[in-house]
């Protein structure tokens, strides 16, 4: 399976956009955004499982919205009230029931003041 990312850009402070990540193929296992800030580690945004149950860094509780659509085989990252400290780089990523781990490409996001 290969992951596409698509959707990063510019936008000012309290911006909005929305990432999306498409797959090759079915997924049936959690999917994740996490994002790497210049100079920083890469962290965890948010997960969605199956069912769509939902988890979130507290950092984007809030203001960040992760969703799947299961028939399209993609996921969503609807970001809202962008700050400063959210630019980075964003990353799809998925574990199959193998346990392999798959990245999508970065697509970069950067927020100006």
């Amino acid at each position: 399976v290969q992951l596409q990312a698509s959707g990063g850009g510019l936008v000012e402070a309290g911006g909005s956009l929305r990432l999306s990540c498409e797959a090759s193929g079915s997924i049936f296992t959690p999917m994740n955004w996490y994002r790497q800030a210049p100079g920083k580690e890469r962290e965890l945004v948010a997960s969605i499982r199956i069912d769509g149950s939902t988890n979130y860094a507290d950092s984007v509780k809030g203001r960040f919205t992760i969703s799947r659509d299961n028939a399209k085989n993609t996921l969503y990252l609807q970001m809202n009230s962008l700050k400063l400290d959210d630019t980075a780089d964003y990353y799809c990523n998925f574990r199959d029931s193998r346990n392999f781990v798959y990245w999508g490409q970065g697509t970069l996001v950067t927020v100006s003041s």
